[in-house]
C-alpha cells in the first residue's frame, strides 16, 4: 500500500512538472493561433507543425487553388484567413495578401527594387529570398537589396521603410539578402549591411526607430532564433564569419565562435535542443555547442560533432531526440542524428536534390526538394522510410512550405498553390 502511494505521488509530481514545463515553453514563444504561420519555419522558427498527418495519406493531393504571385524564395505566411506573400514582379518587390480559402487578392503593394545578381548566383533570380515576419498586426519585409519595411497586415498601408546605403558600403551580402527578420517583444531585428561590414539592428516595431546595434560582423544568409541560455534571453545566428549570441535587450555581444564556410555561405538556422545549439555549414559537419554562463561571462563548450554529415542551405528539424537534416553530400541526402550524442543513425540514398526544406509534426517529416517533390517520411531513427511522394509544382521549389492543419502552401518559381493533405 505504501509503495502504491509512492508511485501515485511520483506520477502526480511528474505530471505537475510536465505541466509547468509546458506552460514555461508556451510563455517563452510568441502567441500564435493554431492555424497561423507567422514567420520563417513557422511558430517559434523550429520547423514544427501542428499534427498534420492523416490516418492514411492519399495517393494524390487535392489542389485547392493556384495563383501567380511573382518570383522569389520567400515563404508564405498565414494569419487567420489571410495568406501573405513577398515576391518580385519585374523590377518591383511586391507585398500581397490573399484569402486562405480561395486565393483571392485582398491587397497588394509594391515599390521599386532593381537589383543586379552576383553572376555566381544568377540562376537563383533576383529574389526576394528573405521570409517576412508577422506580429501585432504588422508585416515586416526585408528585400534582396536590403530595403526594410513595415506594413499594416489588414490594409497593406506602409508604416515605415528603411534603406542603409548611407551607413554601409554595401547593403547586401555577396549573393543578396536572405536572412529573415525576427520580432522580439516590441522590436524587429534584422542583420543589415553587406560583405565585411554590417549590423544586427533592432528597430522599434511601430516607428522604425533604432533601439540598438551590434556591428561586429557582416550578415550571413542564416535566420536568427531567440533563446534563453544561461538565464539570458539572446538572439543566436550565423553571421558572415561567426556564430554569435547577442543580448536581445541591448545588443551586447555575449559570446561568439569563429565559423565560416567556403565561398562565404553561412546559411543554416541554428536549432535549440535543451541547452544546446545545433548548427552546420558547407563541408563543416554538424556541431552542437553549449553556451555556459560563468562569473566572468559566457564560455562555449563543444558537446559533439558529426563530421560525416554537413548541411548547406537547409536547416534541420527536431522530433524528440532525433535531428533530421538534408545534406548536400552525395548530391543530396536526408540524414538522422541522435541529438544527444551526434551519432549518425542513418542517411538516405543520394541524389535526392540540390536542396530541401524540412518540417515535422513529430510523426512524419515533410521533405520538399527543390525539384517540387514532397516526400512524406516517417520520423524514426531506424531508416529513411518514405510513406508517400507527391509532385506539388511544375517549377523549382526553393521556398519553405507552410503547413496549416491539413493543408500545405507551396511557393514555386512564380506561383503559390494551396494543397489539401487529406
Amino acid at each position: 500500500m505504501q509503495k502504491s502511494k509512492r508511485v501515485m505521488d511520483f506520477r502526480r509530481t511528474r505530471t505537475k512538472s510536465l505541466e509547468i514545463a509546458l506552460a514555461a515553453l508556451l510563455l517563452s514563444c510568441p502567441v500564435a493561433a493554431r492555424d497561423d504561420w507567422p514567420e520563417w519555419r513557422g511558430p517559434g522558427r523550429s520547423g514544427w507543425v501542428s499534427p498534420a498527418a492523416p490516418a492514411s495519406w492519399p495517393d494524390a493531393l487535392k489542389q485547392v487553388w493556384k495563383v501567380d504571385v511573382g518570383e522569389g524564395y520567400a515563404s508564405p505566411l498565414v494569419s487567420g484567413e489571410r495568406v501573405f506573400i513577398f515576391s518580385r514582379q519585374g523590377e518591383d518587390e511586391v507585398v500581397s495578401a490573399l484569402a486562405v480559402s480561395t486565393g483571392r487578392s485582398l491587397w497588394s503593394h509594391s515599390y521599386p527594387a532593381p537589383y543586379a545578381m552576383n553572376p555566381a548566383a544568377a540562376s537563383h533570380g533576383k529574389g526576394p529570398k528573405s521570409t517576412p515576419v508577422l506580429a501585432a498586426g504588422k508585416l515586416y519585409t526585408l528585400g534582396i537589396s536590403g530595403i526594410f519595411s513595415c506594413w499594416d497586415a489588414s490594409t497593406g498601408r506602409r508604416f515605415w521603410q528603411k534603406e542603409f546605403g548611407s551607413e554601409f558600403k554595401a547593403t547586401t551580402p555577396l549573393y543578396g539578402v536572405a536572412m529573415s527578420p525576427i520580432v522580439e517583444r516590441s522590436v524587429v531585428i534584422a542583420h543589415v549591411g553587406g560583405h565585411g561590414q554590417g549590423a544586427l539592428v533592432a528597430l522599434d516595431g511601430t516607428t522604425g526607430a533604432v533601439k540598438w546595434k551590434w556591428t561586429g560582423d557582416g550578415p550571413g544568409y542564416a535566420s536568427p532564433i531567440v533563446a534563453e541560455l544561461g538565464g539570458v534571453r539572446q538572439l543566436v545566428t550565423e553571421s558572415q564569419d561567426q556564430l554569435v549570441g547577442v543580448d536581445v535587450s541591448d545588443g551586447t555581444l555575449l559570446w561568439s565562435v569563429p565559423f565560416s564556410t567556403s565561398y562565404t555561405q553561412n546559411s543554416v538556422t541554428p536549432v535549440l535542443y535543451k541547452d544546446t545549439l545545433i548548427f552546420s555549414g558547407l563541408d563543416k559537419g554538424v556541431l552542437a555547442l553549449r553556451p555556459v554562463r560563468r562569473a566572468s561571462g559566457f564560455t562555449v563548450e563543444k558537446v559533439w560533432e558529426a563530421p560525416s554529415v554537413s548541411l548547406y542551405m537547409s536547416s534541420p528539424v527536431l522530433a524528440g531526440d532525433l535531428l533530421f537534416g538534408f545534406s548536400h553530400r552525395n548530391k543530396g541526402q536526408v540524414s538522422c542524428l541522435d541529438a544527444r550524442t551526434g551519432s549518425v543513425l542513418w542517411t538516405s540514398e543520394g541524389r535526392q536534390g540540390d536542396n530541401a526544406a524540412l518540417l515535422t509534426d513529430g510523426s512524419v517529416v515533410f521533405v520538399l526538394t527543390n525539384d517540387a517533390s514532397l516526400l512524406i517520411a516517417r520520423a524514426i531513427g531506424r531508416g529513411f522510410e518514405v510513406v508517400k511522394k507527391y509532385t506539388v509544382a511544375q517549377s523549382q521549389t526553393w521556398a519553405h512550405p507552410a503547413v496549416i492543419q491539413d493543408r500545405i502552401l507551396i511557393k514555386d518559381h512564380a506561383a503559390l498553390t494551396l494543397w489539401a493533405l487529406r
